[in-house]
Formats: C-alpha cells, structure tokens, sequence
C-alpha cells in the first residue's frame, strides 16, 4: 500500500499534491480558532512565565477574537504542564508558555523525560526575555555576591538557596554560580515565588534565584535585597546591581528566556498565524509596558531560530550538568 501511494505521488501531475494539500489545510486556516484558546504555564502563578502569558494573552485575544485562558500546571519542573501540552490534540487550541526549562534546560539534564520537546513540541516564538537575580532575605548578614560566596567557602553546602525543583533554571543557575566561584551551595525546592519569598523570610533558605520582576516588589519593599544578576546584563528592575560577568563570574552567566509552542502535528497555517500574532503583540505598547515594568523585553524570535537557540542550550547545559555533578534520572 505505501508503495502505491508512493507511486501515485510521484506519478500525480505537478502541483498536484500541493493543491491537494493546501485545500486540506485551507478549511483550518479559515476556521480556526473555533473556539477558546488554552495557554498551558507549567508554573504556578505569579511567576515569570505566568506574567508574560498574561501579558500577551490580552492582545492575542483581541487578534484572534476568542478568550484566551491562563491555565497554571506546576510541577516536576514543568514536566506535568508541558506534558499535558504533548498529549493535547493539535489544533491550536492548546498551547504551551514556558520558560527555557521546558525546552532546553529538561532535555539537557534529563534522559528519562516522558516526551522529547524536539520531537513533541512545534516551536512558535520566543516571546521574551529576561535575567534572574539572586536575593537574599532582609535578614541575612551578606550585603554583597563576594560576602555569600566567603561565607560558602568557609562553611561547604551549609549555604542553602531556592529553587523551583531539580532541573529548573533556578537549580541549573545556582549550580553554574557554585561551580564558576569554587563553593557548594544545598538546592532546596520550592513550588512558587510566594513559597520562596516566604522561606526566605522565615530563614528557611539563605538565598532566592527568581526572575529579577517576580522579586521586584519584595526587593523595593525592603523584604530581601538583590545582590546579583545571573544574566549578561543589567536588570531594568535593579540597575544598580552587578551581573555576574562584572564579578568576574562570566561563564556562570545564565540567560532566561520565555516561549510559546504547541503540541507537535499542529497544522503549519495555525503556526504561522499564531507567530504572526506574537510578533503584533510583541509590538503593542501595552505588552511592552507590562513587560518592561517586570523587567523583562518583549520579543518575537520565530521558530527557526527558536529551536537553534534550543538546541546551543542543550550542548551547553549538558556540558555544566556534567561539570557541576546534577544528576537527574
């Protein structure tokens, strides 16, 4: 039978095939959405990713003339969201926000993942980008990056800090800064920013690495400080904290990006109005200004480009996996 149809293919008169398939997926280019679109987050609300949905869900709504639904799935360090993406039907109507966890950071320290993101998933757009910051609580005693790695040097993995699991990007970031300054840090999981700030208001954990706008508020309320940012360059949010780099820290630099996808087998029109779309929202001034008040930049980097970002990633966290010991399976 495949054989047949392979000759038939070849034997069809030219264009024949395109025709054919064009008005197959004509009728879903023209019809869709047809009904609400859900954005998985495999966060917990309040967090970076949840914001960023949030911020282009309104303007994605308008485009589309359907509700777009915010649907929060945390978890095994995105795992259980990111899945329930994979397993949904393709038809555009469910659709997955997650940071760089989802896509490159899972993959990299992860050989028993239930799904292969590469395989599974069907890039759209990354759709912002940001830094991470490390903060400690009021509390503390270290007002500086150098005071907290002494302090880890003289007491090895006593220094304990937040993370949203093994394997989330907090975790890696933590693991990259331990290694780059010589000192063992103790990863402790958390499942929220809320969990986290709280931990670190009663002591629990010594150190925060969050999206630099989630801790905005407990930093300008005076709840912790901020003492580091993890990316190649300054927050919007704290512009008078160093980087890493400007540490001498370079090669712990951590990068923190956000993206939309979709479940793989998602018709190539579908994908091609939703990255449209994104980059009209990445442009509207509303979403900038939400954004950019959390510290983040609203971009719309296509799939292309996407999954080649993915992909340097990958090599790169595997090699620091292996460098620093995580070991996730």
């Amino acid at each position: 039978m495949l054989a047949s149809l392979l000759v038939l293919g070849a034997c069809a008169a030219p264009g024949a095939h395109a025709q054919a398939q064009a008005r197959a997926q004509a009728p879903v280019n023209d019809t869709w959405p047809q009904r609400p679109i859900r954005i998985v987050v495999p966060f917990s609300a309040g967090g970076g990713s949840d914001m960023v949905a949030r911020a282009f869900a309104q303007s994605l709504s308008a485009q589309f003339g359907q509700p777009i639904v915010v649907e929060n799935k945390p978890g095994a360090a995105t795992v259980i969201g990111t899945q329930s993406v994979v397993r949904a039907v393709p038809d555009g109507h469910t659709l997955l926000l997650s940071a760089s966890t989802s896509f490159s950071i899972n993959p990299a320290l992860r050989k028993q993942l239930p799904y292969d993101p590469s395989r599974d998933l069907a890039p759209i757009a990354i759709v912002a980008r940001t830094s991470l910051a490390l903060v400690v609580g009021q509390k503390a005693p270290w007002h500086s990056l150098c005071e907290v790695i002494a302090a880890a040097r003289a007491h090895p993995g006593r220094i304990r800090y937040g993370t949203f699991g093994p394997g989330s990007g907090p975790h890696l970031a933590g693991e990259m800064l331990a290694t780059a300054a010589g000192v063992r840090l103790q990863d402790v999981p958390y499942r929220s920013t809320g969990q986290l700030v709280v931990a670190l208001a009663n002591r629990e954990v010594d150190l925060g690495i969050e999206v630099a706008g989630a801790l905005a508020p407990q930093v300008q309320a005076g709840r912790m400080r901020a003492i580091a940012v993890l990316g190649s360059e300054r927050s919007r949010v704290f512009p008078e904290v160093r980087t890493l780099a400007e540490h001498g820290l370079r090669e712990a630099t951590f990068e923190a990006w956000f993206a939309l996808a979709a479940p793989a087998g998602t018709p190539p029109p579908v994908l091609d109005r939703l990255s449209r779309a994104v980059a009209v929202a990445a442009s509207d001034a509303g979403v900038q200004s939400a954004l950019r008040a959390q510290g983040m930049e609203p971009v719309a980097v296509g799939a292309a480009a996407f999954r080649q970002e993915a992909e340097r990633e990958i090599s790169r966290y595997r090699v620091e996996a292996d460098r620093a010991g995580i070991s996730l399976d």
